[in-house]
């Protein structure tokens, strides 16, 4: 059981909250979730089809494009009908990851094809009205909606998210703190939502921006320890801010059922390869904190308030971005700081064996990131049309 139960008291909660466990995992493995939008090929927008494109990959029901039994990716639903969620197998490194990924996307644009769709991978739609999105059936997304509302219909969003294995709880939150330093790397480098409703907002990342207004989202506390953690759980259970970990839709947060740290903080993307190479830094940066961990050399963890503001100028500025890189207030242009940090990685990366994965990074620094792409496209389009900046987005055949 990973929920409180119905009408537990103060004493029932605090027992609840000491069953709640990380299961540690044996290796540092690796896990991606790539959500995929659906839009109709002629006009670009967003259409409600993932009903019917899952039909077709259902593994269990044996659907026209379902996976065979040596493949490990699952095609799900998610909050909305114009959304489909590819997830890959637990992974040695993000070599195997992207294998699984491209298995999965293959079945995916199989079914897509069938269905007369294209596949969408921005952080947002330049142009979709979110009023027009239907939420998909099931009970935790009515409870999502029906108690943040306006906020909650607003979701119409894209992200990539990845877990990486972790040995024990006590290494979690250390861990965690300690990725908040580059969570402006992982937003500036995803970065892919600049329009919202016909209108560029003037963000490289608007989805980082609205995704924090739900009452559990945004930047994770920053907990010294995993009792201080469960602590919090039980002050939020027992005042019905939440009634199960998951439903705490922190950018970096522990993942109880899975025993990882799921890092949450992408925009979309739309290829393959760069799944891949972001999945590869964010595994080689957990490996490699951790082994500082161990040896006691880990840096402190940046101050709430340097996190906070390296957020929202990774969210305004993109890659273009100076963030706050340590406690001294050193700063830096994000680009120049990751290039450093792929070079501090490579020996993590050669032993992890994503070395080729890792290099992705680089390129899609040369290509520029997917708000970029987006406002060239539209730039170049002599009538402005929105559709351009989708076009852009859309996952390559």
């Amino acid at each position: 059981m990973t929920s409180v139960p119905d009408g537990a008291g103060p004493d029932e909660i605090a027992a609840f909250v000491e069953t709640l466990t990380f299961p540690p995992s044996p290796e540092r493995t690796l896990g991606v979730e790539w959500e995929l939008g659906l839009v109709d090929p002629t006009t670009l927008d967003l259409v409600p089809r993932a009903k019917e494109l899952l039909a077709l990959v259902d593994d269990d029901a044996g659907g026209a494009h379902a996976r065979q039994a040596t493949a490990r990716s699952r095609v799900t639903k998610e909050l909305l009908t114009n959304t489909v969620e590819l997830t890959t197998g637990v992974c040695a490194n993000a070599a195997q990851a992207h294998a699984d990924l491209v298995e999965g996307l293959a079945r995916i644009r199989a079914a897509a094809e069938e269905v007369g769709v294209d596949l969408y991978g921005g952080g947002s739609h330049p142009f979709a009205r979110w009023a027009d999105q239907e939420v998909t059936d099931g009970q935790r997304y009515a409870t999502l909606i029906d108690r943040t509302q306006w906020w909650g219909r607003q979701m119409v969003i894209f992200g990539v998210h990845v877990h990486v294995g972790v040995r024990s709880a006590a290494k979690v939150w250390p861990l965690i703190n300690a990725l908040l330093t580059y969570h402006p790397h992982l937003t500036a480098l995803s970065a892919s939502s600049p329009y919202w409703s016909g209108e560029d907002t003037g963000y490289a990342s608007n989805r980082t921006m609205l995704f924090q207004q739900l009452p559990t989202a945004g930047l994770p506390f920053q907990f010294d320890t995993w009792s201080g953690y469960r602590a919090y759980l039980r002050d939020v259970f027992t005042t019905g801010v939440v009634s199960d970990p998951s439903e705490l839709r922190w950018d970096i947060r522990p993942s109880l059922r899975l025993g990882t740290i799921e890092v949450r903080t992408c925009d979309g993307l739309a290829r393959v390869e760069d799944v891949a190479a972001v999945a590869a830094l964010i595994h080689c940066l957990v490996r490699y904190l951790e082994g500082q961990l161990d040896h006691g050399t880990l840096p402190p963890p940046l101050p709430p308030w340097h996190v906070q503001e390296n957020k929202w100028r990774a969210a305004r500025y993109g890659l273009d971005a100076i963030i706050i890189t340590d406690v001294q207030s050193r700063e830096v242009l994000v680009t120049d700081d990751l290039r450093e940090l792929l070079t501090r990685l490579a020996p993590t990366a050669r032993k992890l064996g994503c070395e080729a994965e890792l290099a992705g990074i680089e390129a899609m620094l040369r290509a520029g990131a997917g708000y970029q792409r987006m406002r060239d496209a539209l730039a170049a389009d002599p009538d402005g049309d929105l559709r351009a900046a989708a076009r852009a987005m859309l996952v390559p055949r």
